[in-house]
């Protein structure tokens, strides 16, 4: 498996889709940064008045959008919490997964290694390697955005950084291997495609809870990975907090199973 790893790695590193992906994160909150300094920040105020992007009466409503905020929040609400994050490495996820299908290169691994379980889990690692730079890199350059724009939002505590990092990654990596499960089913770029965009971004799950809660049956749906991207804790205070640990594993497991089994039903 570790010999696949390498491999992969190596593809990963000479591919474009890996740096165009984290480039449009970036992008985003730069975006986002630039926007709330002009809203915000009095300096930016004076900038946005003069080019009519508000008026007088805006600029004191306009000052108080960054109350109790901090950057971890300020990080959530960028990419993560709206599910850009998730779309964006979805997208990558189907890349790297379909471009196997698509130059016949799986057909070479398999003829290597039988145990399809390898080759499974060589991605499932790759993947989670790219998952934890992308956010680590991601945050990294909101702290930095932070710092070139004048701070202006509070830091947070490295702890509490730390224990969100670790929760997103699980069930980033749990949405991976759903979009993961949804490549092997179809072998489609347009299935996987689709599968990102709708299922990371929410279109489908928001719409189902909305339908449901009107019956009062959707508080399962809560326990999904969108939703628990977008609820879960931003530090660790009751045990009740670490049940996003407990659905990005099962989610994980689950997600992984399914697609290691109906890998070694295809015909390939």
């Amino acid at each position: 498996m570790f010999n696949l790893l390498r491999m992969d790695l190596y593809r990963i590193k000479r591919s474009k889709s890996l740096p165009i992906c984290l480039g449009i994160l970036f992008f985003a909150a730069i975006s986002i940064f630039t926007l709330l300094w002009l809203l915000a920040v009095p300096e930016g105020q004076v900038i946005a008045l003069k080019i009519g992007m508000m008026t007088p009466d805006d600029k004191k409503t306009a000052s108080t959008i960054l109350n109790d905020i901090d950057i971890l929040t300020l990080f959530r609400q960028i990419s993560l919490d709206g599910g850009l994050y998730s779309v964006i490495l979805g997208i990558w996820v189907m890349l790297f997964l379909c471009s196997d299908y698509q130059n016949g290169f799986i057909k070479n691994i398999m003829a290597l290694y039988s145990n399809r379980w390898l080759y499974l889990g060589s991605k499932l690692l790759a993947v989670g390697i790219v998952d934890l730079c992308y956010l680590v890199f991601h945050f990294g350059f909101t702290l930095l955005l932070n710092y070139l724009f004048g701070t202006i939002v509070p830091y947070t505590k490295i702890k509490d950084v730390l224990f969100y990092l670790a929760w997103a990654w699980l069930l980033t990596m749990a949405f991976s291997a759903l979009i993961i499960l949804i490549c092997i089913c179809t072998r489609s770029i347009a299935a996987g495609s689709f599968g990102a965009i709708l299922l990371g971004s929410g279109l489908i799950v928001v719409p189902i809870y909305q339908i449901m809660h009107l019956l009062h049956l959707g508080e399962w749906l809560k326990y999904s990975i969108y939703f628990s991207l977008s609820y879960g804790p931003n530090q660790y205070t009751s045990l009740q907090d670490l049940q996003v640990f407990i659905v990005g594993t099962v989610f994980l497991v689950l997600y992984s199973t399914a697609a290691g089994i109906l890998l070694k039903k295809q015909d390939i």
